[in-house]
């Protein structure tokens, strides 16, 4: 097999988003029906009308994003005869497009999935008062030499400061987490060993690093109430860069995932030197489709979260 479906993450969502498909395909409808009820509030209505700034919060826009990807997923396994099983090789997503992967997969529903991206949003958003995090991407460095920028920051900012590799995206984009100071130290030091740019994120929150702990723990918690199947397409686990399969190690991951790097250009290597070709993205946004041209020469890269869209899958 030598297709994968990848699974877009936070700051891919706009308002609007699925609209197209969930008024052209009454199986994307269904979806945002499914979320809509396990949520007990129209999340529909604000992916379709906004406000932006309230799509944007964390708790809102885990869940909305899944939301899209899995209607982009079920009207493809309606029109253009989609068998995840028998068309997929892996599945993988960014962040919380791990969960829609795993939802793609089989693993949970799509019900679990929005409760638990609803959880897992609202204890991220908690974990650091606001104003005492940040994120920032460093443009022109590795994730070797990123390493190092973040250990040098930490240290020099002294004692209680964290920075660390949050996502490691591919083509020279490497994105840092932590405590403001030392994310801000992390801009001299980044400059000081050749990035081009590094530029401050606006988020709520520092993702991906040693302060999500108390998300990380609310997850734990969270998780181990929730039915977990063996997926019907190996999932390429975030922090390992590596296919699970195993319910209580995708369980275990999942918690990781919370403080620990996202491989992403890992994953896709892996993926790639598995013979896969072709990296189907499902949701909002072509955020990991634009990644996979810096990452893998000759692979095809598709988006899919419009109706104008599935053509293009179905030429592949």
């Amino acid at each position: 097999m030598t297709r994968a479906f990848v699974f877009p993450g936070q700051g891919s969502q706009a308002v609007g988003m699925g609209k197209g498909l969930a008024e052209a395909f009454a199986p994307a409808r269904a979806v945002f029906d499914e979320v809509d009820e396990a949520l007990h509030e129209k999340l529909s209505g604000l992916i379709f009308e906004g406000p932006e700034a309230e799509l944007t919060l964390t708790a809102n826009a885990q869940p909305a994003l899944m939301t899209v990807s899995l209607a982009a997923l079920r009207v493809l396994e309606a029109e253009a005869g989609l068998d995840l099983a028998r068309d997929a090789a892996f599945v993988a997503g960014h962040s919380l497009g791990e969960y829609s992967a795993l939802a793609a997969a089989g693993s949970f529903s799509i019900s679990d999935a929005a409760r638990l991206l609803r959880r897992r949003g609202q204890a991220m958003q908690r974990a650091v008062p606001a104003g005492e995090g940040a994120m920032a991407a460093l443009i022109g460095l590795d994730c070797e030499a990123s390493l190092a920028v973040a250990a040098q920051a930490q240290l020099e900012t002294g004692e209680n400061a964290v920075c660390a590799v949050a996502n490691d995206n591919g083509g020279g984009q490497v994105v840092i987490s932590g405590t403001k100071a030392a994310i801000e130290r992390a801009f001299e030091v980044a400059k000081a060993k050749g990035a081009r740019r590094a530029i401050p994120l606006s988020v709520s929150a520092p993702f991906h690093c040693a302060l999500m702990a108390p998300a990380a723990k609310v997850m734990a918690e969270a998780l181990a109430q929730v039915d977990i199947k063996k997926p019907k397409v190996p999932l390429v686990a975030n922090v390992l860069a590596a296919p699970l399969e195993d319910p209580q190690e995708i369980r275990k991951r999942l918690v990781e995932q919370v403080t620990g790097t996202v491989r992403w250009r890992e994953s896709v290597r892996f993926m790639a030197s598995r013979g896969v070709v072709e990296f189907i993205e499902l949701g909002s946004g072509k955020v990991l489709t634009g990644l996979l041209k810096r990452i893998v020469e000759n692979a095809t890269g598709v988006s899919v979260g419009a109706p104008e869209d599935i053509p293009a899958y179905a030429a592949l």
